[in-house]
């Protein structure tokens, strides 16, 4: 049996499965990457049917180490052959095992017909000290005779020298749907600017099965030689379909702390299974040399003259950001004054060329409060323009100009009225678009721009439900950094999902200024089509711009936006307390005790003590936010539901027991009451059963369910 093996060292997994079976003998191919041929030992199962161990990956997640193998079994009878009659297992070579599960899509690979092979991938959770190399793979067959009832067909050690990452030079081979495709790095492209290290990574695709098939939204990842993963975003990757014997490439682009070491950089590929929940392993490249690129001017400085001196101007990055039915080109630059007396800040404009051909006009926006560069002193500068999201190029330039007179020229040389723009530097670079920069889960992106220093990070993630569509958003924290109080930056925000459709999002804004060290929190939210997969969502957010300025004022209304950053979001917290006490309507927390029922003269009432309180120095918008109560009596003979807007909580109650306010406020109260005219209600007393009390958060008519307690009728709780 010859099978093709895409990677130097895999064969020596074929080592330990039979160690008394022939030599193994290399034969290299003319193929380029190149391809190993290896002629590969077996362990029998029964005649001349044999199983093999294709492939073994491990993966890091939050919760451990996720390993996934993939056995091929080879019917080389002349009947079918049933895989119920056979099992692996996984455990260590010290001992332990660990549980096996068939991924969802092999659960009914049972049969294999005669002459024919058949592909089945497991996996299992393992120790976080597990390393491929301490795993055993063995193979059983179920036999009622053993007094154990199984019989230990053989098994597989992974050897101390193995790695299941694919060497730069060579291809993997990965099965999409049963169809082979065999995957290779084509060229990797590395810049830097003060913060990221800008890594771009060209993947090429070969479909060498016999059948088209359609990429999954695979998760691409950068793993660094401390085991650190940074996400790679694909371009040209969403609907990938390839025919038989046809080549595709996608491109991959990413940002990287600067502080990582940039040696020994691998590409992880791993795809998401939303049944489990889980990512597992796909295929692990080596990543070869970094190819110089022509032209390239990212992270590079340079110098140019005007009237009132010498500036220094760097591109720090080039980004391609959604926008409604189009999509955004910007260039993230910084201004420098590396002289010794201070400078004005020059009138600068600036527009795309796309192909040298096709010209983008672009406006130019300063996002610091500042009006001069002292000796030193640096300002960052951004330029947007607007392409079709259809639109490919491969070259882009940007052209950036100086104005001479009161408003900006579009022209190169030319004048408009009394304005003429000249050109004074061009950036030139193939189209290698950086990635937005990812913010992890818990951490913070901090803007550093003079008069409007923040912090920025995700709080939280929601999902609210009715019958047709999900709402899901999140809680986006602002902390002021700045000494005075000051109102948050108006922000554009959109959600991606890992195939890449973009759902813009509203932003719901806090309008009263925030106190030096304070915080705001931004509901951002969007409607999202039922049963759409949210898993491995992120959350894209940036500066809204307005004619060329930042956005400011309720009026404003954005037409672009800047300085991008995406978010990978939380776990959303799905569990629904039991009890009523604190309960998490973040800023708010709500405890509700002493519950009791009562039926007097024709009317039911309902009896509680509450306390809300609220955390100091964070602003919210409640707008649209409401608190639902809701009541279900467990034989339904009586429901009611109860809303109490969080815009009336502010007004405080202190210690008050009165009960002629029917709101909810922040502070403590006993005995509040909910009455409701029900003169038929006493005839049923005999029918009530214990009763339900809910707590739900209600946004835009949509709900989500935080908190619910049962209770006897007539009956006060603790």
């Amino acid at each position: 049996m010859i099978i093709k093996i895409h990677h130097k060292r895999v064969a020596t997994i074929a080592l330990s499965a039979l160690l008394t079976l022939g030599a193994i003998t290399p034969v290299w191919a003319d193929s380029s990457p190149s391809t190993l041929v290896l002629d590969v030992g077996k362990v029998n199962m029964t005649g001349s049917s044999y199983f093999a161990l294709k492939q073994i990956h491990l993966l890091q997640d939050q919760s451990g180490r996720l390993a996934t193998f993939t056995i091929t079994i080879h019917n080389e009878g002349s009947s079918e052959l049933q895989f119920i009659d056979y099992w692996v297992r996984l455990k260590s070579k010290s001992g332990n095992q660990f549980s096996v599960r068939l991924l969802p899509a092999d659960k009914d690979k049972n049969r294999v017909a005669p002459g024919s092979t058949t592909d089945i991938t497991f996996y299992a959770n393992v120790n976080t000290s597990t390393n491929l190399q301490d795993l055993v793979v063995q193979f059983i067959k179920w036999d009622f005779n053993q007094s154990n009832f199984e019989r230990v067909l053989g098994e597989v050690a992974i050897p101390d020298d193995y790695t299941d990452v694919t060497p730069a030079d060579l291809a993997s081979v990965i099965s999409v749907g049963g169809t082979n495709v065999k995957a290779s790095i084509k060229k990797f492209v590395s810049n830097k600017n003060e913060k990221y290290h800008v890594p771009t990574v060209y993947v090429s695709l070969e479909n060498v099965g016999s059948h088209t098939v359609t990429i999954p939204a695979y998760l691409f990842s950068i793993r660094t030689s401390e085991g650190l993963l940074y996400p790679m975003e694909a371009k040209g990757l969403k609907d990938l379909q390839i025919n038989p014997k046809e080549t595709k490439e996608i491109q991959l682009s990413g940002s990287i702390p600067v502080a990582v070491p940039a040696d020994a950089w691998q590409l992880a590929v791993a795809e998401t299974i939303p049944d489990l929940k889980l990512n597992i392993a796909v295929a692990n490249f080596q990543l070869p040399a970094v190819s110089q690129q022509e032209g390239g001017s990212v992270g590079k400085a340079y110098t140019f003259t005007s009237k009132s001196g010498v500036y220094t101007t760097q591109l720090n990055g080039l980004h391609r950001l959604p926008w409604e039915d189009q999509d955004l080109l910007t260039a993230d630059l910084t201004l420098s004054n590396n002289g010794e007396e201070a400078l004005p800040i020059p009138k600068l404009s600036g527009y795309f060329l796309l192909d040298d051909a096709v010209k983008i006009d672009a406006k130019l926006i300063q996002t610091a409060k500042v009006i001069g560069l002292g000796a030193g002193a640096s300002v960052n500068l951004q330029i947007a323009g607007k392409v079709p999201y259809t639109y490919e190029f491969s070259q882009i330039k940007l052209v950036l100009q100086e104005n001479e007179g009161e408003t900006a020229g579009t022209g190169t040389g030319t004048s408009t009225g009394s304005t003429t723009a000249t050109d004074v530097l061009e950036f030139s670079t193939q189209a290698e678009l950086q990635a937005i920069p990812f913010i992890g889960m818990g951490q913070f992106y901090t803007s550093n721009d003079i008069g409007r220093k923040a912090k920025y990070g995700v709080r939280s993630v929601s999902t609210y439900e009715d019958k047709t569509n999900i709402m899901y958003s999140a809680m986006v924290e602002a902390t002021n950094l700045e000494k005075r109080f000051t109102n948050v930056s108006k922000l554009v925000a959109n959600f991606r999902s890992s195939d890449g459709t973009v759902f813009p999002a509203n932003v719901v804004e806090v309008k009263n200024k925030i106190s030096p060290t304070g915080k705001a929190l931004l509901n951002v939210w969007a409607t999202v089509p039922k049963g759409f997969s949210t898993t491995n969502m992120n959350l894209l957010l940036g500066e809204a711009v307005t004619e060329g300025k930042l956005s400011e004022g309720e009026k404003s209304v954005p037409d672009s936006y800047v300085n991008p950053i995406a978010y990978w979001l939380p776990d959303e917290k799905a569990n629904v307390a039991t009890t009523l006490k604190n309960v998490d309507l973040f800023p708010y927390m709500i405890s509700i005790d002493k519950i009791g029922t009562s039926i007097s003269d024709g009317v039911f009432t309902l009896q509680f003590n509450y306390e809300l309180t609220k955390e100091k120095m964070t602003e919210i918008n409640t707008e649209g936010h409401n608190l639902l109560l809701v009541f279900e009596d467990g034989g339904g003979i009586k429901r009611f539901e109860r809303a109490f807007d969080f815009k009336d909580f502010d007004i405080i109650n202190g210690d008050s027991t009165a009960d002629e306010d029917s709101k909810i406020r922040l502070g403590q109260r006993d005995n509040f009451k909910i009455t409701i005219p029900d003169p038929g209600l006493i005839y049923n007393t005999k029918f009530l059963q214990k009763y339900t009390f809910s707590i739900y958060d209600e946004f835009q008519g949509q709900r989500k369910l935080l908190a619910t307690q049962k209770a006897d009728w007539f009956i006060t709780t603790d």
